[in-house]
């Protein structure tokens, strides 16, 4: 059996989520560039999970994406948490990322994550509105309890929800905590010798990353969604300068990078 690493990026400028964002320097353009080089030179296909209103800033940026053969899906309009907004607000601001994608790329995303993996049991509603909208898959929860959000609950298996293909993040045990080991600060942060143990034992592994988690030239701020955290925030920006590093170990394991929508058409299939 082929193994599948769901390598993905969450397109996002950390800079719209803080009140003085304007003051600190633009990087998203150039972290996406280095992410594009790595990926061309792997010949690794991945999706990018891209924020209205980053779409809305660098419109040529997306349409460089798709003409190196990846694909656009959605990751809201504000990157606002799906648990603080209504039923209401969430449709309008999913509609909005769609508007911008598409006047971007000219495509119609059928993918989804939720901000911060958001999607949790409170708001189980977003999968109607998900599928009112044409959303074909999500990869929108953190299958565990989590300081910030988590639906322990939904389990660890890809799942149908209101005709909404779910592929919940992919979880590993470390000191009896359940942690998303293939993306982000789990990642770059771990024991790679873990990291690499939990690869193996797993035939499809989720993966997240952000234009920050590889720029060891940010300036330095305290990053929204972790509840003012000094030890997270030093998490936020330790170990960046290796990830392209251990990924290209993860590359020798015999994984297939996939795209998320061509790993939903096989299950279909």
């Amino acid at each position: 059996m082929t193994k599948t690493y769901l390598f993905s990026i969450d397109l996002e400028d950390v800079r719209d989520s803080l009140s003085n964002g304007g003051k600190f320097s633009e990087r998203v353009l150039l972290m996406t560039e280095a992410y594009l080089n790595f990926l061309k030179c792997k010949d690794w296909k991945c999706t990018f999970f891209t924020v209205g209103k980053t779409a809305e800033k660098h419109p040529e940026l997306l349409k460089k994406i798709v003409e190196e053969g990846h694909e656009v899906a959605l990751h809201s309009y504000s990157h606002i948490p799906v648990t603080k907004q209504s039923r209401e607000d969430f449709n309008h601001d999913l509609k909005k990322n769609i508007e911008f994608i598409h006047k971007a790329t000219g495509i119609i995303p059928i993918g989804y994550r939720a901000p911060i993996f958001s999607l949790t049991n409170e708001v189980d509603w977003a999968y109607k509105v998900l599928a009112e909208n044409n959303i074909v898959y999500s990869s929108s929860i953190f299958p565990a309890n989590n300081p910030l959000f988590g639906w322990k609950e939904f389990g660890r298996k890809i799942k149908k929800v209101n005709g909404i293909t779910e592929i919940p993040m992919t979880l590993g045990s470390f000191f009896n905590r359940e942690l998303a080991f293939g993306g982000g600060v789990y990642f770059r942060t771990l024991p790679f010798s873990w990291i690499k143990q939990q690869f193996s034992k797993h035939d499809m592994v989720t993966g997240y990353f952000h234009p920050y988690d590889i720029d060891i030239e940010q300036e330095k701020f305290m990053h929204p969604g972790i509840n003012n955290n000094k030890f997270y925030n030093f998490l936020m920006y330790y170990n960046r300068r290796n990830v392209f590093h251990r990924l290209e170990k993860i590359s020798k394991m015999g994984f297939e990078v996939m795209r998320y929508d061509k790993f939903v058409n096989q299950l279909t299939q």
